[in-house]
Protein backbone atom coordinates (compact mmCIF):
# COMPACT_ATOMS: atom_id res chain seq x y z
CA UNK A 1 0.00 0.00 0.00
CA UNK A 2 1.10 3.32 -0.83
CA UNK A 3 -0.93 6.16 0.01
CA UNK A 4 -0.37 9.45 -0.86
CA UNK A 5 -2.39 10.33 2.74
CA UNK A 6 -4.69 8.10 5.14
CA UNK A 7 -7.52 9.80 4.15
CA UNK A 8 -6.95 10.54 0.50
CA UNK A 9 -5.43 7.11 -1.81
CA UNK A 10 -5.98 3.70 -0.16
CA UNK A 11 -4.33 1.05 -2.07
CA UNK A 12 -4.55 -2.90 -0.91
CA UNK A 13 -2.00 -4.28 1.55
CA UNK A 14 -0.95 -8.14 1.21
CA UNK A 15 -2.39 -9.66 4.26
CA UNK A 16 0.65 -10.03 6.14
CA UNK A 17 1.07 -6.60 6.78
CA UNK A 18 -2.75 -5.81 7.59
CA UNK A 19 -2.62 -5.97 11.16
CA UNK A 20 0.12 -3.66 11.60
CA UNK A 21 -1.60 -1.48 8.90
CA UNK A 22 -4.45 -1.50 10.43
CA UNK A 23 -2.79 -0.23 13.77
CA UNK A 24 -0.90 2.64 12.33
CA UNK A 25 -3.11 3.94 9.35
CA UNK A 26 -6.27 2.29 9.71
CA UNK A 27 -7.62 3.75 12.71
CA UNK A 28 -6.47 7.22 11.72
CA UNK A 29 -8.79 6.88 8.97
CA UNK A 30 -11.73 5.95 11.69
CA UNK A 31 -10.81 8.76 13.40
CA UNK A 32 -10.87 11.17 10.82
CA UNK A 33 -13.30 9.86 8.99
CA UNK A 34 -15.45 8.18 11.53
CA UNK A 35 -15.36 4.55 10.34
CA UNK A 36 -14.94 1.40 12.13
CA UNK A 37 -12.04 -0.83 12.53
CA UNK A 38 -11.56 -3.84 10.34
CA UNK A 39 -13.01 -7.02 12.36
CA UNK A 40 -15.93 -4.31 14.18
CA UNK A 41 -18.23 -4.68 11.02
CA UNK A 42 -20.90 -7.27 9.84
CA UNK A 43 -19.88 -8.77 6.65
CA UNK A 44 -21.72 -7.45 3.42
CA UNK A 45 -24.87 -9.36 2.25
CA UNK A 46 -24.64 -11.50 -0.85
CA UNK A 47 -22.31 -14.91 -1.29
CA UNK A 48 -18.99 -14.91 -0.96
CA UNK A 49 -16.69 -15.27 -3.79
CA UNK A 50 -14.25 -17.57 -2.25
CA UNK A 51 -13.20 -18.09 1.77
CA UNK A 52 -10.61 -16.04 1.82
CA UNK A 53 -8.70 -12.61 0.94
CA UNK A 54 -10.13 -11.39 -2.49
CA UNK A 55 -9.29 -7.64 -3.02
CA UNK A 56 -9.62 -5.48 -6.30
CA UNK A 57 -13.19 -7.55 -8.21
CA UNK A 58 -13.32 -7.31 -11.97
CA UNK A 59 -16.14 -9.40 -13.71
CA UNK A 60 -16.94 -9.29 -17.50
CA UNK A 61 -19.45 -11.36 -19.67
CA UNK A 62 -17.74 -13.56 -22.26
CA UNK A 63 -18.78 -12.26 -25.91
CA UNK A 64 -15.98 -13.59 -28.31
CA UNK A 65 -15.56 -16.66 -26.95
CA UNK A 66 -17.36 -18.83 -29.29
CA UNK A 67 -19.20 -22.17 -27.07
CA UNK A 68 -17.67 -20.14 -23.74
CA UNK A 69 -20.32 -17.23 -24.69
CA UNK A 70 -22.34 -16.60 -22.07
CA UNK A 71 -20.26 -17.30 -19.12
CA UNK A 72 -18.95 -14.78 -16.41
CA UNK A 73 -15.50 -14.58 -15.34
CA UNK A 74 -14.17 -12.73 -11.88
CA UNK A 75 -11.00 -12.12 -11.06
CA UNK A 76 -9.36 -10.97 -7.36
CA UNK A 77 -6.13 -10.02 -5.55
CA UNK A 78 -5.55 -12.88 -3.29
CA UNK A 79 -2.46 -14.21 -1.80
CA UNK A 80 -0.85 -17.69 -0.78
CA UNK A 81 1.95 -16.49 2.22
CA UNK A 82 3.55 -14.06 0.71
CA UNK A 83 2.86 -14.65 -2.67
CA UNK A 84 0.60 -12.37 -4.79
CA UNK A 85 -1.91 -14.09 -7.20
CA UNK A 86 -4.49 -13.11 -9.47
CA UNK A 87 -7.82 -15.72 -8.49
CA UNK A 88 -9.65 -16.55 -11.96
CA UNK A 89 -13.82 -17.56 -10.66
CA UNK A 90 -16.16 -19.01 -13.62
CA UNK A 91 -19.95 -18.79 -13.13
CA UNK A 92 -21.81 -20.62 -16.19
CA UNK A 93 -25.20 -19.76 -14.20
CA UNK A 94 -25.60 -16.05 -15.07
CA UNK A 95 -23.64 -15.38 -11.89
CA UNK A 96 -25.54 -17.28 -9.56
CA UNK A 97 -22.70 -19.43 -8.44
CA UNK A 98 -18.65 -19.20 -8.97
CA UNK A 99 -15.79 -21.50 -8.79
CA UNK A 100 -12.17 -20.58 -9.04
CA UNK A 101 -11.00 -22.02 -12.06
CA UNK A 102 -7.38 -20.52 -12.70
CA UNK A 103 -4.50 -18.58 -11.27
CA UNK A 104 -2.58 -16.37 -12.45
CA UNK A 105 1.03 -16.77 -10.62
CA UNK A 106 3.78 -14.14 -11.24
CA UNK A 107 7.47 -14.40 -10.20
CA UNK A 108 7.81 -10.97 -10.11
CA UNK A 109 4.77 -10.77 -7.73
CA UNK A 110 5.98 -13.90 -5.31
CA UNK A 111 8.14 -13.73 -2.40
CA UNK A 112 6.73 -10.72 -0.99
CA UNK A 113 7.69 -8.31 -3.76
CA UNK A 114 3.77 -7.19 -3.98
CA UNK A 115 0.51 -7.04 -6.01
CA UNK A 116 -2.32 -4.75 -6.58
CA UNK A 117 -5.66 -3.66 -8.49
CA UNK A 118 -5.79 -6.34 -11.24
CA UNK A 119 -7.88 -6.15 -14.02
CA UNK A 120 -10.19 -8.53 -16.76
CA UNK A 121 -10.83 -7.79 -19.99
CA UNK A 122 -12.36 -9.92 -22.98
CA UNK A 123 -10.64 -8.91 -26.46
CA UNK A 124 -13.64 -8.00 -28.88
CA UNK A 125 -11.52 -8.34 -31.72
CA UNK A 126 -7.47 -9.66 -33.12
CA UNK A 127 -4.64 -7.35 -31.48
CA UNK A 128 -1.56 -8.66 -33.73
CA UNK A 129 -2.09 -12.79 -33.17
CA UNK A 130 -4.43 -12.57 -30.34
CA UNK A 131 -7.49 -13.93 -31.76
CA UNK A 132 -11.08 -12.56 -30.23
CA UNK A 133 -11.76 -14.34 -27.33
CA UNK A 134 -8.09 -13.82 -26.08
CA UNK A 135 -8.25 -12.88 -22.07
CA UNK A 136 -6.33 -10.48 -20.56
CA UNK A 137 -5.30 -9.70 -17.05
CA UNK A 138 -2.82 -7.12 -15.82
CA UNK A 139 -1.49 -5.48 -12.73
CA UNK A 140 0.39 -3.52 -10.48
CA UNK A 141 3.47 -5.44 -9.52
CA UNK A 142 6.25 -4.51 -7.04
CA UNK A 143 5.19 -2.32 -5.04
CA UNK A 144 6.65 -4.18 -1.94
CA UNK A 145 10.55 -4.45 -3.27
CA UNK A 146 13.38 -2.56 -1.55
CA UNK A 147 14.37 0.32 -4.12
CA UNK A 148 11.07 -0.42 -6.24
CA UNK A 149 10.81 0.12 -9.71
CA UNK A 150 7.27 -0.76 -10.10
CA UNK A 151 5.36 -2.44 -13.59
CA UNK A 152 1.89 -2.89 -14.95
CA UNK A 153 2.10 -6.70 -16.69
CA UNK A 154 0.12 -8.50 -18.60
CA UNK A 155 -0.87 -11.60 -18.71
CA UNK A 156 -2.95 -13.66 -21.74
CA UNK A 157 -5.36 -16.73 -21.42
CA UNK A 158 -6.43 -18.68 -24.34
CA UNK A 159 -8.60 -21.41 -22.48
CA UNK A 160 -11.26 -19.46 -20.66
CA UNK A 161 -8.96 -18.74 -18.27
CA UNK A 162 -7.75 -21.96 -16.88
CA UNK A 163 -3.88 -21.27 -17.64
CA UNK A 164 -1.93 -18.00 -17.82
CA UNK A 165 1.20 -16.59 -19.44
CA UNK A 166 2.89 -13.27 -19.39
CA UNK A 167 2.86 -11.41 -22.35
CA UNK A 168 4.14 -7.29 -21.76
CA UNK A 169 4.36 -5.00 -19.49
CA UNK A 170 2.64 -1.72 -20.43
CA UNK A 171 5.06 0.34 -18.50
CA UNK A 172 7.87 0.33 -16.03
CA UNK A 173 8.30 2.94 -13.23
CA UNK A 174 11.85 5.11 -13.82
CA UNK A 175 11.89 5.91 -10.25
CA UNK A 176 10.26 4.55 -6.23
CA UNK A 177 7.20 5.80 -7.36
CA UNK A 178 4.06 3.77 -8.39
CA UNK A 179 2.38 2.37 -11.57
CA UNK A 180 -1.32 1.42 -10.38
CA UNK A 181 -4.61 0.54 -11.66
CA UNK A 182 -4.29 -0.96 -15.23
CA UNK A 183 -7.90 -1.31 -17.73
CA UNK A 184 -7.91 -2.13 -20.68
CA UNK A 185 -10.24 -0.61 -23.73
CA UNK A 186 -10.01 -0.52 -27.57
CA UNK A 187 -9.73 2.27 -29.57
CA UNK A 188 -12.17 3.36 -32.27
CA UNK A 189 -9.17 2.43 -35.07
CA UNK A 190 -9.11 -0.98 -33.27
CA UNK A 191 -5.77 -0.61 -30.72
CA UNK A 192 -5.67 -1.97 -27.34
CA UNK A 193 -5.25 0.77 -25.16
CA UNK A 194 -4.30 0.45 -21.40
CA UNK A 195 -5.06 3.30 -18.76
CA UNK A 196 -3.40 3.35 -15.71
CA UNK A 197 -2.48 6.50 -12.51
CA UNK A 198 1.54 7.29 -12.70
CA UNK A 199 3.23 8.45 -9.72
CA UNK A 200 6.70 8.79 -11.36
CA UNK A 201 6.50 12.68 -12.93
CA UNK A 202 7.95 14.78 -11.02
CA UNK A 203 5.64 17.67 -11.76
CA UNK A 204 2.59 15.47 -10.52
CA UNK A 205 1.74 13.79 -7.47
CA UNK A 206 -0.50 11.49 -9.61
CA UNK A 207 -1.96 11.66 -13.24
CA UNK A 208 -4.08 9.66 -15.48
CA UNK A 209 -1.88 8.20 -18.64
CA UNK A 210 -3.11 5.67 -21.62
CA UNK A 211 -0.44 3.93 -24.17
CA UNK A 212 -1.92 1.40 -26.49
CA UNK A 213 -0.40 -1.56 -29.05
CA UNK A 214 -1.31 -2.97 -32.21
CA UNK A 215 -0.07 -6.45 -31.13
CA UNK A 216 -0.55 -6.58 -27.42
CA UNK A 217 3.68 -6.90 -26.68
CA UNK A 218 4.57 -3.20 -27.83
CA UNK A 219 3.08 -0.81 -26.14
CA UNK A 220 3.79 3.32 -27.34
CA UNK A 221 1.98 6.90 -27.45
CA UNK A 222 2.25 6.74 -23.88
CA UNK A 223 0.48 10.39 -22.66
CA UNK A 224 -1.24 12.16 -19.47
CA UNK A 225 -5.50 12.08 -20.12
CA UNK A 226 -5.70 13.68 -16.89
CA UNK A 227 -2.98 15.94 -15.17
CA UNK A 228 -4.00 17.98 -13.37
CA UNK A 229 -2.41 22.22 -13.08
CA UNK A 230 -2.59 21.75 -9.10
CA UNK A 231 0.98 19.54 -8.88
CA UNK A 232 -0.80 17.75 -5.46
CA UNK A 233 -3.90 16.74 -6.83
CA UNK A 234 -4.50 12.89 -7.87
CA UNK A 235 -6.47 11.51 -10.44
CA UNK A 236 -7.14 7.67 -10.49
CA UNK A 237 -8.96 4.73 -10.78
CA UNK A 238 -10.02 5.02 -14.51
CA UNK A 239 -12.36 2.73 -16.28
CA UNK A 240 -13.71 3.21 -19.28
CA UNK A 241 -16.43 2.14 -21.43
CA UNK A 242 -17.82 2.37 -24.99
CA UNK A 243 -21.31 3.74 -25.28
CA UNK A 244 -23.55 2.88 -27.99
CA UNK A 245 -23.15 6.07 -30.21
CA UNK A 246 -19.29 4.82 -30.13
CA UNK A 247 -18.61 7.63 -27.15
CA UNK A 248 -16.03 6.80 -24.83
CA UNK A 249 -16.62 7.23 -21.28
CA UNK A 250 -14.17 7.32 -18.36
CA UNK A 251 -14.74 7.50 -14.40
CA UNK A 252 -12.37 8.35 -12.13
CA UNK A 253 -11.21 9.98 -8.63
CA UNK A 254 -9.44 13.10 -7.85
CA UNK A 255 -7.74 12.79 -4.20
CA UNK A 256 -6.40 16.02 -3.50
CA UNK A 257 -4.37 17.58 -0.55
CA UNK A 258 -7.88 19.22 1.59
CA UNK A 259 -11.55 20.13 0.80
CA UNK A 260 -15.09 19.19 0.60
CA UNK A 261 -14.44 17.37 -2.88
CA UNK A 262 -11.31 15.23 -1.54
CA UNK A 263 -11.56 11.83 -3.49
CA UNK A 264 -14.68 12.88 -5.66
CA UNK A 265 -15.84 10.85 -8.64
CA UNK A 266 -15.30 12.50 -11.67
CA UNK A 267 -15.50 10.95 -15.73
CA UNK A 268 -14.84 13.29 -18.88
CA UNK A 269 -15.47 11.24 -22.43
CA UNK A 270 -13.78 10.48 -25.64
CA UNK A 271 -15.01 10.38 -29.24
CA UNK A 272 -12.12 7.43 -29.87
CA UNK A 273 -11.09 6.28 -26.73
CA UNK A 274 -7.29 7.88 -27.30
CA UNK A 275 -7.69 11.51 -27.50
CA UNK A 276 -9.14 12.66 -24.32
CA UNK A 277 -9.16 16.74 -24.58
CA UNK A 278 -7.29 18.66 -22.62
CA UNK A 279 -5.13 16.76 -20.38
CA UNK A 280 -5.48 19.72 -17.15
CA UNK A 281 -9.43 19.57 -17.84
CA UNK A 282 -10.52 17.73 -14.83
CA UNK A 283 -13.48 16.47 -15.96
CA UNK A 284 -17.22 16.56 -14.60
CA UNK A 285 -18.76 15.29 -11.35
CA UNK A 286 -21.44 13.41 -11.46
CA UNK A 287 -24.22 14.00 -9.22
CA UNK A 288 -28.39 13.55 -8.10
CA UNK A 289 -30.78 15.63 -8.37
CA UNK A 290 -30.69 16.53 -4.77
CA UNK A 291 -26.96 16.75 -5.01
CA UNK A 292 -25.65 13.50 -3.93
CA UNK A 293 -21.84 12.52 -5.21
CA UNK A 294 -19.64 9.81 -4.69
CA UNK A 295 -16.02 9.62 -3.16
CA UNK A 296 -13.29 7.37 -3.54
CA UNK A 297 -12.80 4.05 -6.26
CA UNK A 298 -15.38 4.47 -8.89
CA UNK A 299 -15.99 1.85 -11.48
CA UNK A 300 -18.67 2.36 -14.18
CA UNK A 301 -20.96 -0.58 -16.10
CA UNK A 302 -22.64 -0.21 -19.54
CA UNK A 303 -25.75 -2.07 -20.91
CA UNK A 304 -27.83 -1.94 -24.12
CA UNK A 305 -30.56 0.23 -23.25
CA UNK A 306 -33.95 0.53 -25.95
CA UNK A 307 -34.82 3.80 -27.08
CA UNK A 308 -31.60 5.53 -25.86
CA UNK A 309 -28.83 6.56 -28.13
CA UNK A 310 -26.03 5.95 -25.72
CA UNK A 311 -27.36 3.12 -23.49
CA UNK A 312 -27.22 3.00 -19.28
CA UNK A 313 -24.39 3.34 -17.51
CA UNK A 314 -23.95 2.18 -13.55
CA UNK A 315 -22.15 3.56 -11.54
CA UNK A 316 -20.91 3.20 -7.79
CA UNK A 317 -18.16 4.77 -5.55
CA UNK A 318 -17.50 3.74 -2.09
CA UNK A 319 -19.02 6.49 0.07
CA UNK A 320 -22.01 8.31 -1.00
CA UNK A 321 -22.15 12.06 0.27
CA UNK A 322 -24.72 14.08 0.65
CA UNK A 323 -24.70 17.63 -0.62
CA UNK A 324 -23.52 19.26 2.38
CA UNK A 325 -20.27 16.46 2.70
CA UNK A 326 -22.22 14.16 5.32
CA UNK A 327 -22.06 10.80 4.56
CA UNK A 328 -25.31 9.62 3.16
CA UNK A 329 -27.68 7.06 4.79
CA UNK A 330 -27.59 4.85 1.64
CA UNK A 331 -23.87 4.81 0.74
CA UNK A 332 -22.09 1.46 0.68
CA UNK A 333 -25.50 0.26 -0.82
CA UNK A 334 -26.22 2.41 -3.67
CA UNK A 335 -25.33 2.15 -7.70
CA UNK A 336 -26.59 5.02 -9.84
CA UNK A 337 -28.01 4.57 -13.19
CA UNK A 338 -27.79 7.42 -16.18
CA UNK A 339 -29.41 7.13 -19.43
CA UNK A 340 -28.03 9.96 -21.22
CA UNK A 341 -24.46 9.37 -21.35
CA UNK A 342 -23.99 10.71 -17.97
CA UNK A 343 -25.63 13.84 -18.94
CA UNK A 344 -27.80 15.52 -15.83
CA UNK A 345 -28.75 13.71 -12.86
CA UNK A 346 -28.26 10.24 -12.07
CA UNK A 347 -30.72 8.20 -10.62
CA UNK A 348 -30.51 6.19 -7.29
CA UNK A 349 -31.04 2.17 -6.60
CA UNK A 350 -30.19 -0.08 -4.61
CA UNK A 351 -27.01 -1.78 -4.90
CA UNK A 352 -27.52 -5.45 -5.14
CA UNK A 353 -24.40 -6.04 -2.55
CA UNK A 354 -25.14 -4.10 1.13
CA UNK A 355 -21.77 -3.16 2.19
CA UNK A 356 -21.86 -3.09 6.08
CA UNK A 357 -18.54 -1.44 7.12
CA UNK A 358 -17.86 2.04 6.98
CA UNK A 359 -14.06 2.28 7.01
CA UNK A 360 -12.99 4.42 4.46
CA UNK A 361 -9.71 2.18 3.15
CA UNK A 362 -9.15 -0.54 1.00
CA UNK A 363 -11.22 -3.02 1.45
CA UNK A 364 -15.00 -2.06 2.05
CA UNK A 365 -17.04 -1.31 -1.51
CA UNK A 366 -13.48 -0.32 -2.75
CA UNK A 367 -13.52 -0.48 -6.32
CA UNK A 368 -16.34 -2.84 -6.41
CA UNK A 369 -17.34 -4.86 -9.49
CA UNK A 370 -20.61 -3.94 -12.09
CA UNK A 371 -22.40 -6.57 -14.76
CA UNK A 372 -25.90 -5.48 -16.23
CA UNK A 373 -27.97 -8.84 -17.68
CA UNK A 374 -27.86 -8.74 -21.39
CA UNK A 375 -31.19 -6.67 -21.50
CA UNK A 376 -30.19 -4.44 -18.97
CA UNK A 377 -33.08 -5.56 -16.58
CA UNK A 378 -30.99 -6.73 -13.41
CA UNK A 379 -27.72 -6.09 -12.38
CA UNK A 380 -24.53 -8.20 -10.73
CA UNK A 381 -22.10 -6.84 -8.39
CA UNK A 382 -19.01 -7.96 -6.64
CA UNK A 383 -18.10 -5.75 -3.42
CA UNK A 384 -15.77 -6.63 -0.47
CA UNK A 385 -15.86 -5.95 2.81
CA UNK A 386 -14.32 -7.35 6.13
CA UNK A 387 -15.38 -10.79 7.62
CA UNK A 388 -13.48 -10.36 10.82
CA UNK A 389 -10.27 -9.14 9.73
CA UNK A 390 -10.25 -11.00 6.21
CA UNK A 391 -11.63 -8.40 3.33
CA UNK A 392 -13.73 -11.01 1.41
CA UNK A 393 -15.73 -10.64 -2.47
CA UNK A 394 -19.45 -10.79 -2.14
CA UNK A 395 -21.69 -11.25 -5.10
CA UNK A 396 -25.24 -10.79 -5.33
CA UNK A 397 -27.58 -10.11 -8.58
CA UNK A 398 -30.75 -7.52 -8.13
CA UNK A 399 -33.13 -6.08 -10.40
CA UNK A 400 -33.05 -3.05 -11.97
CA UNK A 401 -36.09 -0.62 -10.54
CA UNK A 402 -37.93 1.00 -13.90
CA UNK A 403 -37.53 4.79 -13.29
Amino acid sequence: MHPHSPAQHLRPVPPRRAALFALAVLGLVAVLLGGALPGTAHAATGTPLRDDTGLYPRVIRLEHSGTANGRVLASVVSFSGNNGLGAIHESTDGGSTFRQVGTVTDPEAAAGQGLCCSTLFELPRQIGALPAGTLLWAASVGQDEPGRRMALRVFKSTDVGRTWSYLSSVATANSEKGLWEPEFSVDSAGELVAHYSDETDPAHSQKLMAARTTDGITWSGHHATVASNLASDRPGMAVVRRLADGTYFMTYEICAAAGQYVCVVHYRTSADGWNWGDPAHLGFRPQTPDGKYFKHAPTVAWAPLSGSGTGRLYLVGQVLHNADDSVAAGSGRTVWVNDAGGAGAWREIPAPVAVSSSAVDYCPNYSSALLPSTDGQSLLEIATDYDGTVCKPYVATGAVPSP
